[in-house]
């Protein structure tokens, strides 16, 4: 589990890839650092309109509290066509998903779908699958986010082994979401709903070099909400193979 600490430190900004000045915390932050050990990234491509995917949603909401695990629920948008729009469904989630498919061995995207580590996994109903039980490897870059005000900075720091290039992504999530659906495949039925991306900022790939760090800045779009918790989670990942290299939540 990552460590969240108090922390005060200087650092460039680049939001989207785009360098800017350096800006200096002007206040004690909320700090998490990532352990030497990659993290499990769970994508889950879900859809209120699908009456296959409860099973999934209910899946991830008790798999994600696992050590080492970083679960995401992007629901997409093309199953609003039934009579149902899923109020956190999204275009870009759906291009996500499309763009995926060519790198996780799917041969077309579909819901429910679980993308572990990068990999297209139907076994995912499997309970303790050897997948998320298994030894993690040593991450070959290291993540550090602190809150500065209402902006997320952080540092990406390449080990030796690291690709040459690096990309990221921004995921807001909340938790402890309920739908009463009214049409569609699910009408009738009540979905619970954890790890919603609210929100998806890819972060362009950069050049990487062993040792050196680089700093990224976010600013959420969206805003804090008491009775749906929100996290914030920075995804690194080899842009040549979309697999991810690391990922870190922080939820102060």
């Amino acid at each position: 589990m990552p460590a969240v600490i108090p922390h005060r430190a200087a650092m460039a900004t680049l939001i989207a890839g785009s360098l800017l000045a350096p800006t200096a915390f002007a206040a004690t932050a909320c700090l998490a650092q990532s352990p030497a050990a990659a993290a499990t990234v769970i994508e889950l491509y879900t859809s209120e309109g699908c009456n296959s995917c409860p099973p999934a949603d209910q899946w991830l909401s008790r798999v994600k509290a696992r050590p080492g695990v970083v679960a995401l629920a992007f629901h997409v948008d093309y199953w609003d066509r039934l009579g149902w729009a899923d109020r956190f469904g999204s275009p870009a989630h759906t291009q996500r998903q499309h763009a995926q498919a060519a790198l996780n061995g799917a041969r077309f995207a579909y819901t429910p779908q679980v993308v572990v580590d990068g990999v297209d996994r139907k076994d995912w109903p499997v309970p303790a699958s050897q997948w998320l039980l298994s030894r993690r490897p040593v991450a070959p870059v290291a993540l550090t986010l602190a809150w500065e005000g209402s902006a997320l900075s952080a540092t990406v720091q390449a080990a030796p082994g690291a690709p040459s290039r690096l990309a990221a992504y921004w995921a807001v999530t909340e938790n402890g979401h309920v739908s009463a659906v009214k049409a569609g495949e699910n009408a009738g039925v009540t979905l619970k709903h954890d790890e919603v991306v609210r929100e998806y900022v890819p972060v362009p790939a950069w050049a990487a070099q062993p040792g050196a760090s680089v700093p990224l800045r976010f600013t959420p779009a969206t805003a804090p909400d008491a009775q749906h918790p929100r996290e914030v989670t920075l995804v690194v990942v080899d842009p040549a193979t979309g697999r991810p290299l690391q990922a870190l939540k922080l939820g102060c």
